[in-house]
């Protein structure tokens, strides 16, 4: 089997860039998920939106920041990682490696730009088409990356 591409996801409150929920795969195909524990400088306006979660779910079941950079850290060093949304989970990741004066070791790429022989919008309409054939919610990371596997394995030949 060929090697799969590292795809990353992440979920951000509506302001854009308050990372909430991550997700990304493993070298095997298996898929790392968690919640974040927002950092206390993140939540210094009375207008933070935490999305679909309360600020005591994402702490008691959530991880701090330092945690997850440590995780992808293990996981993607100096790897490029694809994304369905490059410029909103680029925001999401400096802010977790902004809160420790960390540059980010991993490059964000278009997923689509995987897949050159694509006409332009293609990877799009087929990851839309997918989502809804799987009844899948493209706002949570873990289901993104599951329709970004199987449409990887679409695209590759190897349904």
């Amino acid at each position: 089997m060929d090697e799969l591409p590292a795809f990353i996801a992440v979920e951000t409150g509506d302001d854009g860039d308050l990372p909430l929920s991550i997700a990304w795969t493993l070298d095997d195909g298996r898929v790392k998920h968690t919640l974040i524990q927002p950092d206390d400088d993140w939540l210094d306006t009375e207008m933070v939106s935490l999305g679909a979660y309360s600020l005591e779910e994402l702490n008691s079941m959530g991880v701090s920041p330092l945690d997850v950079i440590r995780e992808l850290e293990a996981d993607h060093f100096n790897a490029t990682l694809y994304t369905a949304g490059v410029g909103d989970d680029e925001m999401a990741l400096a802010r977790l490696f902004d809160t420790y004066g960390l540059d980010p070791f991993v490059e964000l790429a278009p997923a689509e730009s995987l897949y050159g022989d694509l006409e332009p919008g293609a990877w799009a309409r087929a990851r839309g088409e997918l989502f809804g054939e799987l009844g899948l919610e493209p706002l949570r990371p873990e289901e993104e990356i599951q329709v970004m596997l199987m449409l990887h394995q679409r695209l590759s030949g190897g349904e």
